[in-house]
């Protein structure tokens, strides 16, 4: 049987083009989404357009009772879980000082513990088959911080460090655990910037471009078929850090 997959997020970005190459080559995709029914909508039509279908689930990851239907409804569906990518996640840029509770709040539910959640809820069964395979996005700002980002810097440095954990303690369970750590991708989260913005942060990269969806795809696509790498944290992001 193929292999199981459990993408969250999936419905833009990095988490659709995961999810649409992955489904083209063979995986039995479950793409979850929150709010964006409508982009959902039209992954699964041009998939199936082309005689591939992939199951489509609505959860809001920051809450467990959400992450339990859809693991539940994996499970019901598949049967197994090979594969976990927390991808779901969002983005704010605010000065320190002004960061409310709730801004505080929302970036950390919706980042870090949905990730909790989500692979607490995965893992048992993992843990069950002794086989599995964990993917989270992280970002280079986990890595290095980011001035007037720090609730997401926070956020993604936690995942890191969970990431490395986990690792430790599934190991023996023949689950591999690993953080991919985007640089500057082009997708919608990075629309504020303008043209001015994107030419300089171009002339602060080695490889001097933007990253694409692509880039992160092919190295979820290794991390899936690899079975010696775990407890990394891969920075994909031009040298940009290093």
């Amino acid at each position: 049987m193929s292999k199981v997959v459990i993408i969250t997020g999936a419905s833009r970005g990095i988490g659709r083009e995961i999810a649409k190459k992955l489904a083209i080559k063979g995986y039995k995709v479950v793409a979850n989404y929150n709010k964006s029914e409508n982009e959902i909508n039209n992954l699964k039509k041009e998939l199936n357009e082309q005689g591939i279908d992939i199951e489509c689930i609505q959860g809001d990851v920051s809450k467990r009772e959400d992450t339990k239907k859809i693991i539940n409804f994996t499970l019901s569906k598949f049967n197994k879980i090979d594969i976990l990518i927390n991808n779901a996640g969002i983005y704010q840029f605010k000065e320190f000082t002004q960061i409310s509770d709730n801004d505080w709040d929302y970036m950390i539910n919706t980042n870090l513990n949905s990730v909790f959640y989500m692979t607490q809820e995965a893992c048992k069964d993992m843990i069950k088959n002794k086989n599995g395979c964990i993917i989270n996005m992280s970002s280079i700002w986990g890595l290095v911080g980011s001035s007037c980002e720090v609730h997401y810097s926070v956020s993604k440095a936690g995942i890191d460090a969970m990431t490395k954990a986990l690792a430790k303690e599934l190991g023996p369970s023949n689950i591999r655990v690993n953080s991919i750590a985007p640089g500057i991708i082009d997708t919608d989260m990075n629309k504020e910037l303008n043209s001015e913005d994107l030419k300089n942060i171009k002339e602060e990269i080695p490889l001097d471009r933007i990253g694409k969806v692509e880039d992160i795809e092919k190295c979820v696509e290794w991390l899936i078929e690899d079975k010696y790498t775990t407890g990394q944290i891969i920075s994909i992001n031009g040298g940009w850090v290093i």
